[in-house]
């Protein structure tokens, strides 16, 4: 920047790309500055923001999938100590009619604690 003086007060002047030397640098340095800022702002939050919608979807598989296994093992070892003292199929049966006592009693207790809660 060039500096002009009237008097005792010294105002600075706006580059000019014909007599200022340092132009072309100052100028690369402010739009990469303004080109680093924008991208602070937009392309890491949105990025920050993909990667926890993938990590959640992948949690949530996993979840699902860690539930549905430990179903169907709990049933599995439910019939296998039935078959002890029953044919093996009214072990079935009884491991469904069972395993699905556990859970519907799991859901009511779970629904009757949402109506608590939102009662208050």
């Amino acid at each position: 920047m060039t500096a002009q003086c009237t008097g005792l007060v010294c105002s600075l002047m706006p580059g000019n790309p014909l007599t200022d030397p340092n132009w072309a640098s100052d100028t690369t340095n402010k739009v990469v500055t303004v080109v680093s800022a924008v991208r602070e702002q937009t392309t890491t939050k949105a990025v920050m923001a993909a990667r926890a919608i993938v990590f959640g979807i992948i949690a949530a598989f996993l979840g699902v999938f860690i539930l549905v296994i430990t179903i169907v093992l709990l049933m599995r070892g439910v019939q296998l100590l039935l078959d002890l003292v029953v044919t093996h199929a009214q072990a079935v049966y009884l491991s469904y009619f069972i395993v699905g006592g556990i859970l519907c009693l799991g859901g009511l207790l779970l629904f009757k604690k949402r109506s608590a809660s939102a009662a208050h």
